[in-house]
Order: structure tokens, then sequence, then C-alpha cells
């Protein structure tokens, strides 16, 4: 087992603690205050995370970023996606450049 892998626990992990208790379980209480709460907490982790790649604090940024990716997938289980519906994503971009992507989306 990789550290890779820990994004599909983390996967898991939140899709088990769904609709659990709350007061036992930070990522049950996140999403039992619904999408907009979860949006939130991710966006105040995402900044926190671009304060420490500006300080240029390797170990710091780590942690943030750690965070961030957490919150993210709490707020995409909230909307009913996971970390593995974005690698479907990501996957079906290879190969593609970017500007070709974006302009798809139009």
């Amino acid at each position: 087992m990789s550290d890779y892998d820990a994004f599909a626990r983390l996967d898991a992990t939140i899709a088990a603690r769904k609709g659990g208790d709350a007061e036992a379980s930070w990522t049950a209480k996140l999403l039992a205050r619904g999408p907009e709460k979860c949006a939130e907490k991710f966006g105040e982790e995402a900044v926190e995370a671009i304060i420490e790649a500006v300080k240029g604090d390797r170990e710091k940024l780590r942690a943030e970023a750690a965070d961030a990716v957490y919150h993210l997938a709490v707020m995409l289980a909230a909307r009913g996606l996971s970390l593995a519906d974005i690698a479907t994503e990501l996957s079906r971009r290879e190969g593609r450049s970017g500007v070709e992507e974006k302009a798809s989306r139009g």
C-alpha cells in the first residue's frame, strides 16, 4: 500500500462518516452543516495553503495542503462526488493541452 492510496482511504472514510454522529466526527459535523459550509471551510483552508506557498515554508505548506485536500474531499462528498471522480476527470483530460481543454469548456 502506497502513501498515494491515502486518497482512496480518505474517500472511504468520508463516505463512512457521512450521516454519522456529528458529536463524534468532524467529517460528519461538516457534512451535516451542508454543502455551503463545506465549501466555505475548503476556501479557508485553500487560502491558508496559498499563504504558506507564498511564504515558502515547505513543511507548513505540506500541512496546509493536506488540510485543503481533506476539506476539498468533504466538499465534494457534500455534493455526491469523490476524489476518485476527480481522478477520472483528470484521466479524461490527459494528453490534451491545457489551452485546448479550457477552450472545450467554452
